[in-house]
């Protein structure tokens, strides 16, 4: 193996080899959902999970995870990712002296608005996304508009994973990484603390006619409810693409919860985002891949520290963590008149994260097919009690394709889907 990075906390051994996994060694204190923001993490960076194993006896945790890039090693910001890592393992202290923190909350003092002028270009939004996600930026919201003379006018609402945007020398890296990145194009380059217009970020209804064309009804399998006789139970969801089944027989103490699919981006993020959500304990972890097909398995308890015995909530997991795993976004081509929009829907977990990578994810699928964006979106909604984060772009017209066309408006969207899910 290569070079390793050491800490007390987070270890990452690179691959000796190009293609060869690289190990990334997590040893600290534990939390409920602490694997969930590891696996959050690796996925961010644009990493794939492999081969994992993690335990934890309630106080302190131990995860290995063997990953490898979904692109190019070389990309992959290894310095930095072992720094979130480290970031998101709770301190000793906290664990065991004080109770653990609730996330921050956002509001309008940590917020900032990022102003950027230039000329319109394909590709302007995904390069700026990606540029403020290197210097450590979290985009919250977006507008962006493009005037008659083909000027764009760029708004991010951002915070500073360092929390260092107070301070002048940071303000000014900041503007300077963009103008560098947009050149003599770029005619203003401002931010500043956001002001009342940064409300928005708060969860609002979503319009009806939006609503019905992201959530249509997903269908789902049969779930089945065995009994071998000796007080032992399964529940199996048997999908198309991906199986779902619940084991009370193996340990006398846990659930045995087991998701078997074709691997792709973020699938052990939306595993542990699913048991998170639903306030489930993870008492061990194993993640095999083999011929691209990938085995979740996880010791789960109730938040009271019991098995799941109950039928019903047995087969709501088993619901729950298919719809989850099949369909963790929803992908939409709208047309009405002459206006083309672009929607992409994604959950926002319990504690208040939306999904990682959407915004370069959608950006760089519209940049591959050469679609200029003539507006766009990013804001958080509730559908059916349920808080979302949507994003809407509308797209610039293009003489040689009709957006009209059901055909050509699947491709766009199946594109999109497939740059976002791998």
């Amino acid at each position: 193996m290569g070079a390793a990075f050491n800490d007390e906390y987070v270890i990452v051994r690179r691959g000796k080899h190009e293609g060869d996994p690289s190990e990334i060694t997590v040893n600290c204190p534990d939390k409920v959902g602490l694997g969930c923001d590891f696996a959050r993490t690796v996925f961010e960076f644009g990493l794939s999970v492999v081969k994992g194993d993690f335990s934890t006896d309630g106080r302190w945790c131990f995860v290995v995870l063997w990953v490898v890039p979904r692109v190019s090693a070389s990309t992959v910001r290894w310095p930095l990712l072992k720094q979130c890592l480290e970031h998101a393992c709770p301190s000793a202290v906290d664990q065991f002296l004080l109770p653990c923190p609730p996330p921050p909350v956002l509001t309008s003092k940590n917020v900032f608005l990022l102003q950027v002028c230039s000329s319109d270009r394909t590709g302007l939004l995904h390069g700026v996304a990606k540029k403020l996600w290197e210097m450590e930026l979290t985009i919250h919201k977006v507008k962006v508009s493009t005037s008659p003379d083909d000027k764009a006018v760029n708004l991010f609402f951002v915070t500073d994973n360092r929390n260092e945007l107070f301070w002048k020398k940071r303000v000014e890296e900041v503007c300077d990484q963009v103008r560098e990145l947009l050149g003599d194009t770029c005619s203003r380059c401002d931010l500043n603390q956001a002001g009342p217009e940064c409300g928005g970020l708060g969860c609002a209804p979503l319009p009806l006619q939006v609503a019905n064309d992201l959530f249509t009804e997903v269908s789902v399998p049969l779930v089945t409810e065995k009994d071998d006789g000796e007080g032992g139970d399964l529940t199996c969801l048997d999908g198309a693409h991906t199986v779902v089944t619940l084991d009370n027989s193996i340990s006398p103490v846990h659930s045995l919860l087991q998701v078997t699919r074709k691997n792709r981006k973020g699938l052990l993020y939306d595993c542990l985002r699913t048991l998170k959500d639903m306030k489930l304990q993870v008492a061990h972890g194993r993640v095999i891949t083999e011929n691209g097909i990938s085995m979740i398995s996880v010791f789960v308890l109730r938040a009271d520290g019991q098995k799941i015995t109950d039928v019903e909530e047995k087969k709501r997991l088993c619901i729950c963590m298919h719809t989850e795993v099949e369909h963790p976004l929803r992908v939409a081509v709208v047309t009405r008149g002459p206006d083309t929009e672009l929607h992409v829907a994604t959950p926002i977990e319990i504690c208040g994260r939306g999904r990682p990578r959407v915004l370069y994810d959608v950006t760089l699928a519209l940049k591959q097919l050469d679609i200029c964006i003539f507006k766009a979106d990013i804001g958080r909604h509730v559908v059916a009690n349920r808080h979302w984060e949507i994003y809407r772009f509308l797209l610039v017209d293009r003489a040689e394709v009709s957006w009209s066309s059901s055909k050509i408006s699947s491709l766009l969207a199946e594109r999109v889907r497939h740059i976002l899910m791998g």
